[in-house]
């Protein structure tokens, strides 16, 4: 940055102004009753960046798509080379808040905004984008553009991946406008930050304004699937049964046992539960159930996996039911750098907001 900027203390944001960007795009999608549904690909999402890439433009940024519909908009430094990037994502569940990734791109563009305003030149270029289908709620997998983004999913398996409607990822790009020409590969940022919602109840239990993230935890999803033998409720002995959905519901009692015995930040979550014939005088023959098991420490989380594969497993072969089970999602745990995290705590400090140092129990595209 110049002298100036280094010497400033008292630049602030237009929170007013934040939030009526917030609120704008919040009714692209809007709900009845509150929120938005944006899903990735949709016409919704094509509204929602038409608004955004038409903001960046305004503010005098350069923006570009690239092959994944990534957006990026880059405001000049005065040394050329890579640039300090904001962003998130805009994408959304089918009832989603209207903060959720929205905060973090358009908190980057309040940014240039008030820099815009103070006529201030940083020394590197500034870039704020967004990311495509962070949200993986129409395609797997999540964080689907950081990841292609970054080199871990590979850009013609995410173009070919077919959503929960039939349509694959490439065509609803072109249909929508955003099958950009820029390689994914392109932009290397000097540096990233996410500004976002703590998606938990940490910081407003301990009464803490401020995060400052340290990391975001492995996450493991598994699907397990029991196929069993239908039997009546009330003739069926219990040693003759063969009962899938004792097996998924001995499952979630174990998933949380192993959560508790391990301690530390292990989490684990049976999100999804599926019975059939789902009969209340039926013994159930077929049973689907998810597991998330989360942790900070990815030897933790192997532990975990491994303690739950075999009570799966045991479990399934006393009751004589046959076991499936596929991965869904694997990501190590991310440690996010020290040094930004520290800039993080004193800025906090500067304005006098109490701050907390802790991990991440979500998946975000800074994770990539």
């Amino acid at each position: 940055m110049n002298d100036q900027a280094l010497q400033s203390t008292d630049l602030q944001a237009d929170i007013g102004r934040l939030l009526e960007r917030i609120q704008t795009l919040g009714q692209v999608g809007a709900l009845e009753g509150g929120g938005v549904c944006r899903l990735a690909l949709t016409d919704q999402d094509r509204d929602g960046r038409n608004l955004v890439l038409g903001w960046m433009r305004e503010l005098g940024l350069a923006t570009r798509v690239d092959q994944i519909g990534n957006v990026v908009g880059i405001r000049q430094g005065a040394e050329d080379g890579a640039p300090v990037m904001i962003g998130s994502h805009i994408d959304s569940v089918a009832t989603g808040g209207l903060y959720d990734g929205t905060l973090g791109v358009l908190a980057g563009l309040e940014a240039v905004h008030t820099l815009n305003d103070a006529g201030i030149t940083t020394r590197c270029p500034v870039a704020v984008g967004f990311f495509t289908n962070e949200e993986g709620a129409r395609f797997a997998p999540d964080m689907m553009g950081s990841a292609v983004h970054q080199g871990s999913l590979p850009l013609v398996d995410a173009l070919e991946t077919v959503g929960t409607d039939g349509q694959s990822v490439g065509s609803e790009l072109d249909r929508i406008g955003y099958s950009g020409d820029v390689p994914v590969n392109d932009l290397v940022p000097r540096a990233y930050l996410e500004l976002h919602i703590e998606q938990g109840p940490v910081l407003e239990e301990s009464g803490t304004t401020i995060g400052a993230v340290t990391g975001v935890q492995g996450i493991s999803w598994t699907e397990f699937q029991f196929s069993g033998i239908s039997n009546h409720a009330g003739t069926t002995p219990m040693r003759l049964r063969h009962d899938a959905g004792y097996v998924a519901a001995a499952v979630a009692v174990e998933a949380r046992a192993i959560a508790t015995r391990l301690g530390g930040h292990q989490v684990a979550t049976v999100g999804v539960t599926e019975l059939s014939p789902n009969l209340v005088n039926v013994i159930a023959n077929q049973a689907r159930v998810t597991v998330d098991l989360r942790n900070t420490s990815d030897s933790e989380l192997v532990l975990a996996e491994a303690r739950m594969a075999d009570f799966v497993a045991n479990t399934a072969a006393s009751e004589g039911v046959e076991l499936q089970q596929r991965t869904l999602a694997r990501f190590s745990p991310v440690e996010f750098d020290p040094q930004i995290v520290g800039l993080i705590e004193a800025a906090a400090g500067r304005y006098g907001c109490s701050c907390q140092r802790l991990p991440s129990g979500a998946g975000h595209d800074a994770q990539m």
